[in-house]
């Protein structure tokens, strides 16, 4: 099972970061609806009901107005790349973290199958995990997954390059719709409800102030 591969061990109320890629790196996502539907999964799988079959085919919209009756897991961050995605979460529950991954990982590993009429894992072996156990750490990964996607624009040269030229990797982020990043600059969009930031320290309570962090970020790799 997951657990017997993996040294961490998952502890509730602990902050975890949590990471998968496709398998032998192909791209797990293709077109604009599969980074969709992974999205509606990060806010479907959370949830103590199961997922049925039936509502992968239709999902779109109406995933938003689903109930939840409670959330196995906290979400403080994602971002996905065409690659392979990040996490960060805070387990709520007992076995919460294993629970929720399964379950995101199969409907989305079953949907990309389905659509692209194929078989055979799509990610490369149970999802890896690392325990954020300490504040500078924690802070640091807020950035660090969010600032991800400028690898795309900067592919020589990440991260010197992002502090060189602070604009042009600010209007990229602010144009890259995968990740968490618009919901910490305070546009209104239905995927905030993915996070539940009460659960997480109050680094960003509003519009991220750009170039302090990549200052935070550079400091930290120093």
């Amino acid at each position: 099972g997951y657990m017997s591969v993996r040294k961490v061990v998952f502890g509730i109320n602990e902050f975890y970061h949590l990471y998968n890629r496709g398998n032998d790196k192909r791209k797990i996502f293709l077109t604009d609806n599969d980074y969709q539907r992974f999205i509606c999964l990060l806010y479907a799988a959370n949830a103590s009901e199961p997922i049925h079959l039936s509502d992968l085919h239709q999902w779109s919209s109406e995933v938003w107005e689903q109930k939840r009756s409670g959330t196995l897991v906290d979400i403080g961050a994602y971002c996905l790349m065409s690659n392979h995605f990040h996490l960060l979460v805070r387990e709520k529950k007992e076995g919460g973290v294993t629970a929720f991954m399964q379950k995101l990982l199969t409907s989305y590993s079953l949907y990309f199958n389905l659509k692209y009429k194929r078989t055979g894992k799509l990610f490369e072996g149970p999802f890896q995990a690392t325990h954020v156990d300490n504040d500078p750490y924690l802070q640091y990964l807020y950035v660090y997954i969010h600032l991800n996607p400028v690898k795309i624009s900067n592919p020589d040269g990440w991260p010197d390059k992002i502090v060189q030229n602070v604009v042009a990797t600010k209007a990229f982020l602010d144009n890259y719709t995968h990740s968490s990043y618009h919901d910490y600059i305070g546009h209104q969009r239905r995927e905030k409800a993915i996070l539940n930031l009460n659960a997480f320290p109050d680094y960003f309570a509003n519009d991220i102030d750009f170039k302090k962090f990549v200052a935070d970020w550079m400091k930290y790799n120093e």
